[in-house]
């Protein structure tokens, strides 16, 4: 590789760690305006593994909107993140996927002693486009969590 080609590689990996990290601070703070900009046009998201929907990245953020509104103290860290850009024979360079763990602590609006935890794996398609890098699928497979009242080991999927 020549510096000039490393040195691209290197930004690309940069700018696509700050679209994830984007992503996990959206799905955190419940910045839904901000989760819908962080997707490519037709970009779609699948919490289905997680108990959720699939759809436009639109309608899912308005599911997950929902769903999240109950927990006012809420934290979603997106973690262990491994790249991969394209295959450079078949591509230019313009997709990556990423695979990463998560873990989501949220406690319900006026229980501060029920935290709910959850963990599980994203696997996010990143497509570059005129904007930069932008999210063009997001799957999201909870692996376990656990919730006040639940036995001593937590519920492993």
């Amino acid at each position: 590789m020549t510096q000039r080609v490393e040195l691209a590689t290197v930004r690309d990996r940069l700018a696509i760690d700050d679209v994830i990290t984007d992503f996990a601070i959206a799905v955190g703070d419940g910045d839904w305006t901000a989760y819908r900009s962080l997707f490519a046009p037709r970009g779609r998201a699948d919490y289905r593994a997680a108990g959720g929907i699939e759809g436009e990245a639109g309608e899912v953020a308005d599911w997950l909107a929902g769903r999240r509104d109950g927990f006012p103290a809420r934290q979603h860290l997106v973690v262990n993140r491994q790249l991969r850009f394209g295959v450079w024979e078949q591509d230019s360079g313009d997709t990556a996927r990423v695979r990463a763990d998560y873990v989501s602590p949220v406690v319900p609006a006026g229980d501060d002693a029920s935290v709910r935890m959850y963990g599980g794996r994203y696997g996010f398609a990143l497509l570059r486009t005129p904007d930069g890098w932008r999210l063009s699928g997001v799957v999201a497979e909870e692996r376990w969590h656990r919730a006040p009242g639940d036995p001593a080991s937590p519920a492993i999927r």
